[in-house]
């Protein structure tokens, strides 16, 4: 997935920490399309939300579902929470229940894009607001990155371009201060390679990090499930595969994949010293900083599900009550963390 397979451009609105949520947005003048649900009409009484998580048990996720419930709360929402896990079928069996169930709108974090189309049908016919967080869905086809615009379904959560931007930033700025041979270097890209916002972040990181580490250094794309363990594997079988290659640098999609590349390079007797990596999250990160053993894990892009939980909420809330069309995407703020700042920056590490 090199290749280019990013989303198109779409319009994106910026949402920052404010006074309720704290979220203001600054609209980009282009409302949502069709695929938003702009058949639906206000609701006079009490809202009620469904919230359709994938990996709900993961931190960044738990989080999120805090944040969004959290808001509810304020709102007088009846919000209902969903782990799906990684069940793409309990995707559709479960939009289908909350329909039945008589939500007014589903905000969904899909566990694999392609059920997209089923799930924008059944919220269509059923006339409720459909909302996705953090990845994106298309409305006529399984894969977003090949999606028209006004068919990718609105989106709250974080701009993967900015965020990967930073990320390959922090690793370049890591990699000068390092003093390492290009020659004897190596970076590694690791990504679940069918999530497009995956691939948004990770082709910004090899960007940022080509324009800004001031040489060139090889990088080798790992294809993971984004998890740790997954990644861990992954990314061991290519160190192996590159035994002249003594120092690395490490980022990916989310925390899970540079945790695990740390580890895995760890178990292979590389020092601290010899690993540049760079999380995105820092829920991971972070426990590496807990302790004063030394971590290759040098920085971390801290993204709080809560803030994305919350503004998803409250996107959906304006839909209902007030007839606010949803923006194409909303963004959450993001912060670049390390071993001497992530408790000063509110990172909490469970």
């Amino acid at each position: 997935m090199l290749s280019q397979r990013n989303r198109r451009p779409v319009a994106a609105v910026a949402l920052g920490l404010t006074t309720v949520l704290g979220l203001t947005a600054c609209s980009s003048g282009q409302e949502s399309s069709s695929a938003s649900g702009t058949d639906v009409g206000k609701v006079d009484g009490k809202i009620t939300l469904t919230y359709l998580q994938k990996q709900g048990d993961q931190e960044y996720f738990v989080g999120e579902a805090a944040g969004a419930k959290a808001q509810a709360a304020k709102l007088g929402i009846d919000l209902k929470v969903v782990n799906l896990g990684n069940d793409a079928n309990k995707t559709v069996s479960e939009a289908q229940a909350a329909i039945s169930q008589k939500s007014n709108g589903l905000i969904v974090v899909v566990p694999d894009p392609a059920v997209g189309p089923q799930v924008v049908q059944i919220a269509k016919d059923a006339k409720v607001a459909l909302l996705t967080s953090d990845d994106q869905i298309c409305s006529t086809g399984p894969d977003p990155a090949e999606c028209p615009p006004e068919a990718l379904v609105p989106r709250i959560g974080f701009s993967g371009e900015q965020m990967g931007s930073e990320v390959g930033k922090r690793a370049a700025e890591e990699f000068k201060k390092s003093g390492w041979n290009a020659a004897e270097t190596a970076s590694i890209s690791a990504w679940k390679q069918d999530v497009t916002v995956c691939t948004d972040r990770v082709n910004a990181s090899k960007k940022a990090f080509a324009a800004n580490a001031g040489t060139a250094v090889k990088n080798i794309d790992v294809p993971t499930d984004n998890s740790p363990t997954g990644a861990q594997d992954k990314i061991a079988a290519t160190i192996t595969a590159n035994p002249k290659v003594k120092h690395w640098v490490v980022w990916g999609c989310n925390d899970e994949n540079v945790q695990g590349g740390v580890t895995a390079l760890e178990n292979a007797g590389f020092k601290a010293n010899d690993v540049i990596g760079v999380g995105l999250g820092a829920y991971l990160a972070c426990k590496n900083w807990s302790s004063a053993k030394p971590s290759g894990m040098k920085a971390a892009l801290f993204i709080n599900g809560r803030d994305v939980g919350a503004l998803a909420v409250r996107t959906m809330y304006d839909k209902l009550k007030n007839g606010k069309e949803f923006p194409k995407e909303g963004f959450a703020p993001t912060k670049m963390v390390d071993a001497s700042n992530w408790k000063a920056a509110g990172l909490t590490c469970g």
